[in-house]
C-alpha cells in the first residue's frame, strides 16, 4: 500500500517538502510535524511556491536579536562616524495674526 501511495504521488506531482495549498489544510499536522523533523515545508499554489512554513526556533534564528545593537555598531565601525548629521535649522517665516 505504501508503494500505491508513493506511485499516486509521484504521478500527481508530489514532490517532497512540497504541498499543494489544499493538502497543506487538509493536514495542517502532519505540516507541522515535518517542519519540526524534517525542515522548511513549501506550499504551493498553482504549482507555484507561494509561502515557506518554518519552526519557531529557525524564525526566531533568521530574525535575529532586534535591538539595535547590530545598527549600532555599524555606525561605530563607520569610517565617517566624526560627520555632523545635524540638520541645520534656518528660521522659519512667521505671518502676522490679526485678532
Amino acid at each position: 500500500m505504501a508503494n500505491q501511495i508513493n506511485t499516486n504521488r509521484r504521478s500527481s506531482g508530489y514532490l517532497p517538502n512540497r504541498w499543494p495549498l489544499q493538502n497543506a489544510k487538509a493536514r495542517f499536522s502532519e505540516l507541522v510535524r515535518r517542519v519540526k523533523n524534517e525542515g522548511p515545508q513549501h506550499v504551493t499554489v498553482h504549482g507555484h511556491d507561494e509561502v515557506v512554513v518554518i519552526s519557531s526556533e529557525e524564525f526566531l534564528r533568521l530574525k535575529g536579536n532586534l535591538t539595535g545593537q547590530a545598527l549600532i555598531a555599524a555606525f561605530q565601525a563607520s569610517p565617517h562616524r566624526d560627520i555632523d548629521l545635524e540638520p541645520s535649522r534656518a528660521p522659519m517665516p512667521v505671518r502676522d495674526v490679526t485678532l
